[in-house]
């Protein structure tokens, strides 16, 4: 059966064979990704540029820093709740983000740090000098994105005094934890500190100095490998008796998301902030696509289909096509406003009905009356 080849097809499905494996010319009309699909610093960076806030969010940022409590942030899926962790450490520049993403198999220590007992084992010396002694503990032992931020971040003033700046840790999707998770991050948030016992019980042979001739140990934190990161190839010290304590004015500001499948225990929303994340109206809407595509060069010429679909979206999501809402999130406006920039012809309305029916559909199996 032919059919119509349509002009932004790349893959176009003729079912020929490619024999001598060479690139399709079609390639060539791939164009940049979308702002949210690329990677890298400046990715990171744009993620929190892009943000919109509103003054309810800043509020309850702004008392979360103050009061160094930890802010629970709900929502339905797409309003922005991660976006908005990456906006607060852009423009404060506590980039980049601890992200800890949580399972329902998550326990608590795996956001506290990591030890590959059978890795030092089997590096243990067989024979020679050094023959069962293990290696430095150090080596095998790594900070989890929670146990991370308890150190803060240490800059040297102009006068040579120490100031220690909080990190940013994003704990996603906590309502999807074992039950006990929040229960147990508890005592963590309050105390500010937790024991790593495999050094608090090492013989004082396996200590090391830091250059204030302080014993203890050198560890790596979570973002050792991230090139991307002021922590890179630079170990944390613990104190000999194997304790992480948060530093004064250094407990992080930590942001968990929800998207409100359970409820928590009293004892823990006793200790955090609570944000509800509302979904954009459509004047937000406009202004969201304006921050992620203004730049495009062709932003100006199609600014009419663009305000079209951002109207054709909020009347599904609100109900008023056919009566009833349907769960959408902003970042499935923003696919259809980059293919509309990049390749669909929006003039043909078979192409823009395609784009809505794949594009739009609900993010949840039942629709909201």
């Amino acid at each position: 059966m032919s059919r119509e080849i349509r002009s932004w097809w790349i893959y176009q499905g003729l079912k020929k064979r490619n024999e001598t494996n060479a690139l399709s010319p079609e390639l060539t009309r791939l164009g940049a990704p979308p702002p949210w699909r690329r990677f890298g610093k400046q990715a990171r960076q744009d993620r929190g540029a892009t943000f919109e806030p509103e003054t309810a969010e800043i509020d309850r940022v702004n008392a979360a820093l103050l009061l160094r409590r930890p802010l629970l942030v709900t929502g339905r899926p797409g309003t922005g709740k991660t976006s908005l962790t990456y906006a607060v450490a852009h423009e404060l520049g506590l980039e980049p983000v601890l992200r800890w993403s949580v399972t329902s198999r998550t326990q608590l220590q795996e956001g506290l740090y990591r030890y590959d007992a059978i890795g030092r084992l089997q590096d243990t010396p067989r024979a020679g000098e050094h023959e069962g002694e293990p290696p430095d503990i150090g080596n095998y032992l790594t900070l989890g994105p929670l146990g991370a931020a308890l150190f803060g971040r240490i800059l040297q003033t102009e006068d040579g005094k120490p100031v220690v700046y909080p990190r940013v840790l994003l704990i996603d999707e906590i309502d999807k934890s074992d039950i006990d998770l929040p229960n147990d991050l508890l005592h963590l948030f309050e105390e500010g500190e937790f024991e790593i016992p495999e050094l608090a019980r090492l013989e004082s042979r396996e200590y090391q100095e830091n250059p204030k001739g302080e014993k203890g140990f050198l560890i790596k934190p979570h973002d050792y490998n991230d090139p991307l990161s002021f922590q890179y190839r630079q170990k944390l010290f613990i104190p000999a008796d194997g304790r992480v304590r948060c530093p004064d004015n250094g407990f992080p500001l930590v942001i968990m998301t929800s998207n409100g499948e359970r409820e928590f225990p009293p004892a823990f929303m006793r200790r955090c902030l609570q944000l509800e994340m509302q979904l954009p109206d459509e004047g937000k809407l406009e202004r969201i696509v304006e921050r992620h595509f203004a730049l495009h060069p062709d932003y100006g010429k199609k600014t009419a289909d663009i305000n079209d679909l951002i109207t054709q979206f909020f009347d599904r999501r609100e109900g008023k096509t056919d009566g009833r809402r349907q769960d959408l999130a902003a970042d499935q406006l923003l696919n259809a406003v980059h293919l509309v920039l990049e390749n669909i012809d929006p003039t043909r309305k078979l192409d823009k009905e395609m784009l809505v029916d794949a594009l739009w559909q609900p993010l949840s199996s039942a629709e909201m009356l």
